[in-house]
C-alpha cells in the first residue's frame, strides 16, 4: 500500500444565505430585472480569485429569522433558503464581502475556519517501509 505525504494549512469558509429570486442590483440584463445574485456572487469569487466557490439550493428550511419554506412539487420556491459558500484564506473572504458589501447587505454571513489539506511528495510503499534493512557491519 501507498502511503502520501498531506501538507496541512488552515483556511476559511464563508457561507452566505438568500433566496434564489433575489436579483444582484444593476447587474444582468434589467428587462428580466437583472442577474441573480446568487450567481453574480459565484463570478465575483471567480474574479477575484477565490479558491472555491458554489451555490446550493435547499430543500427546506429558513433564513434570518423567515418563515419555514419547502420545496415546491411541481415548481421551485422562489423563497426557499440557498447558501454560497466561499472558500480561500480568511483574509481573503474579508477582502470579498468587504468589496461587494452593496450586495451582501442583510444577507446572513457565516465564517468557519476549516483546513485544506493537499498531498505533498511522492508517495511511500508501506510494504517497502516495513521491511527489515541490512545493516552494514562497520
Amino acid at each position: 500500500m501507498a502511503l502520501h505525504t498531506l501538507a496541512l494549512k488552515e483556511i476559511g469558509m464563508v457561507r452566505i444565505y438568500m433566496k434564489p429570486r433575489e436579483k444582484a442590483v444593476g447587474v444582468g440584463n434589467r428587462l428580466f430585472g437583472g442577474w441573480p445574485l446568487y450567481r453574480e456572487l459565484v463570478v465575483q469569487a471567480k474574479a477575484a480569485g477565490i479558491m472555491n466557490a458554489t451555490a446550493h439550493h435547499t430543500h427546506f428550511g429558513y433564513s434570518n429569522h423567515g418563515k419555514l419554506e419547502d420545496e415546491g412539487f411541481e415548481l421551485s420556491n422562489p423563497d426557499l433558503t440557498m447558501c454560497v459558500e466561499l472558500i480561500a484564506t480568511r483574509e481573503e473572504l474579508e477582502q470579498f464581502c468587504r468589496t461587494h458589501g452593496a450586495l451582501l447587505k442583510r444577507k446572513v454571513i457565516v465564517y468557519k475556519p476549516i483546513e485544506h489539506w493537499e498531498h505533498v511528495g511522492d508517495a511511500v510503499n508501506t510494504d517497502d517501509a516495513l521491511k527489515p534493512k541490512a545493516v552494514g557491519r562497520a
